[in-house]
Formats: C-alpha cells, sequence, structure tokens
C-alpha cells in the first residue's frame, strides 16, 4: 500500500487537444503515463491534481476516465483550470458510478484520509486568475473550500494538494498560505507549471510548510511516492 500524488495528465484520448503539440517531453505522453501508472498497485492511492482531461463534458471525459481506471487503487481527483468537464458532485459522482469507474472520487469540500494522514485540498488560486480582472468571488470560494477541507481534517496530521502555485518567481497568494501555515500543514503538493515555467517553481519550505512541484512532465511521467 502505498500513497502517491501527479498532477497535469492532460489526456485527450477523445477529443483533439493532444498535448503532443508541443513536442519535448510531451512527445507520447499518454504512453509515458501508462508505463508511469503500471506501477500502482491494489491499495494504492493517487492523489490526481487537476487539469485531468481536456473533454468539454463528462462523456468527451469518459475516455480518459477509463484510461485512469484501468490502473489499480484509488484515484482521488480535484479540479484544475482546464477541466471543462467538471460538474456538480453529485452529477459527478453519479456519472462515475453509472459507468462503473469505482476507483475514481473526488477531493472536493471534503478530505479523505490515508491511515493516520488527511489528504485536503482544492484548486487554489494563481495570479492569472487576475487577468481579466480580479474576481473575488471565485477566490473566496477557493479559500473557503480549502478551509472547509482542512477543518474536515481534524487533529490529524494533513497534506494538501493544491493545482495552483500559491507561490511562485515572487508570487505569493498569501490567504492561502496563512491557512496551511495555520492548519500546519505538513507539505503541499501542486501543478499546473509546465516547461520552462519549472525553473521558476517554489520547492522548499515557506512559512513552516513544505512545497513541492508535482505537474506530470516534471516528474517525467511517474507519480511521485509520498509514503508507504
Amino acid at each position: 500500500m502505498a500513497l502517491y500524488v501527479m498532477g497535469d495528465t492532460h489526456l485527450s484520448l477523445s477529443v483533439n487537444k493532444s498535448m503532443e503539440v508541443f513536442g519535448g517531453a510531451w512527445t507520447g505522453y499518454v504512453d509515458k503515463l501508462r508505463e508511469g501508472l503500471s506501477l500502482l498497485k491494489e491499495g494504492d492511492t493517487l492523489v490526481l491534481c487537476g487539469d485531468i482531461s481536456w473533454g468539454m463534458s463528462l462523456l468527451d471525459a469518459r475516455a480518459d476516465f477509463a484510461f485512469l481506471e484501468e490502473f489499480p487503487g484509488r484515484k482521488i481527483v480535484l479540479k484544475g483550470n482546464h477541466d471543462y468537464w467538471w460538474n456538480t458532485a453529485t452529477k459527478m459522482e453519479r456519472f462515475w458510478k453509472e459507468e462503473g469507474f469505482s476507483n475514481l472520487t473526488l477531493l472536493h469540500n471534503n478530505c479523505h484520509f490515508y491511515g493516520d494522514l488527511a489528504l485536503c485540498g482544492t484548486r487554489g488560486w494563481f495570479y492569472e486568475e487576475d487577468a481579466g480582472g480580479h474576481n473575488e468571488k471565485v477566490f473566496r470560494r477557493e479559500l473557503i473550500r480549502l478551509e472547509t477541507s482542512l477543518k474536515a481534517a481534524g487533529e490529524r496530521e494533513k497534506l494538501c494538494f493544491l493545482h495552483y502555485p500559491p507561490c511562485y518567481q515572487g508570487y505569493t497568494c498569501p490567504e492561502i498560505l496563512d491557512l496551511l501555515e495555520r492548519y500546519q500543514v505538513r507539505t503541499c503538493y501542486y501543478g499546473h507549471l509546465h516547461g520552462g515555467s519549472h525553473r521558476l517553481a517554489v520547492e522548499g519550505a515557506v512559512q513552516g510548510v513544505e512545497y513541492r512541484l508535482i505537474a506530470a512532465d516534471y516528474l517525467g511521467f511517474r507519480p511521485k511516492k509520498i509514503l508507504d
């Protein structure tokens, strides 16, 4: 039994949005993902930190969910900025149940547990979201979702999983950093950054919390093992 994490699989098995167009590390990325995910065993847990599928609807994303379902273990899914298929929790869970995707579950206004660890998280917030004008309502909603998840953990040791980096190249989201510090999160894992952005990622301690980038291309398309 082991706990893994990875973000940004960007699957597009039924839509024409393959990351192959970017070349480099993304060349043959589905085969790389298949090889990387093959290390999963029954009883393992994999947290997927957003940007799972390019599908525009649940039906569009069905083939991508089926791909993930091929591999053993629980897959905990949180939202990324490109998960346009995302819907209400009720609709997503019903769709997965109807399609027989029994290994997929949501990290959304809740938390999950792995032994004595609490697995908390949400999409988060990034300065890119301010490009069209800061949306205070959406920002506050993300803070509420994150705190709801952290509160649900109770007194357990906490790991946090975000899609967006809460700190990057001089940018910080102080509200998120403060929440993670206040709830004594041990480590925060995030994705979203690709290519040349990797060298600007924050890896290490900030306000007493360890930060780690886990975008798929950064990891070589192999899930990062957190612990056995």
